[in-house]
């Protein structure tokens, strides 16, 4: 059975207090007992071995027993997500944490029935980086993704020059799984909206268009495929 994995701002020294909202939970939560091994990580790639030392109502003392650093994965994938329809954004980033995604930017295409917009968009963004940090504990992940603010469809053409940029798209006529792809540098792939992408945003992106499969993926699964697909080609995973 696998270790439970918390989130703590700082791993230096030997004896670490888990307090708010992590040590609420590792205490109520998961019950943990002394002598119990957990792991702490730091969301920049930080991993501690830790033993339960003691265990209060609402925090963990934890001794580390070893400390390491875990590079960061290459080529570094980043997914661009067109803003889903409802709660189908968080499914987005969940399922893009859990399957390793580096980093996640918010895109408010054309077709978006969804729109950010004052108190309404900082709470959404807000979901959106939580979903991420407890996805990445979930799959045991050192590195928390970054979920970026949102993004005009220039800004994220800004951000696709200079790497491989891959745009999934439904008519595209090579597949993905048929791409050379680079074992070093940023690949992005960007997922548009349920209505699709315009032809005038293809065009102001300048990524290739590339298809999954037969099918037609919805855009809140679309991403994580995609992400998985690339790691799989790429020997991140």
């Amino acid at each position: 059975m696998s270790v439970p994995v918390f989130l703590a701002e700082d791993l230096t020294g030997r004896r670490i207090v888990l307090q708010g909202a992590e040590g609420r939970h590792a205490a109520g939560a998961k019950r943990l007992r002394p002598g119990e091994a957990v792991d702490l990580v730091d969301g920049r790639g930080g991993r501690a071995d830790c033993r339960v030392q003691q265990v209060g109502r609402d925090e963990v003392v934890l001794e580390v027993v070893a400390l390491v650093q875990e590079p960061a994965p290459a080529p570094r994938l980043v997914l661009v997500q067109a803003l889903p329809k409802g709660d189908r954004g968080e499914l987005a980033v969940e399922l893009a944490t859990e399957v390793g995604v580096d980093e996640i930017v918010p895109w408010v295409a054309a077709r978006c029935v969804m729109q950010w917009k004052g108190e309404r968009g900082e709470k959404a963004l807000a979901r959106w980086r939580a979903t991420a940090r407890e996805a990445a504990k979930q799959s045991r992940r050192a590195w928390v993704p970054e979920v970026t603010a949102l993004h005009t469809t220039a800004q994220v053409a800004a951000r696709l020059r200079g790497g491989t940029a891959l745009v999934l798209h439904e008519a595209a006529a090579t597949p993905l799984t048929g791409l050379a792809l680079p074992s070093e540098g940023q690949v992005s792939l960007v997922v548009g909206p349920e209505g699709g992408i315009t032809d005038d945003e293809l065009t102001a992106l300048g990524a290739t268009a590339v298809r999954l499969g037969p099918g037609v993926l919805r855009t809140s699964t679309a991403g994580a495929v995609g992400v998985a697909l690339v790691s799989a080609r790429t020997g991140r995973w």
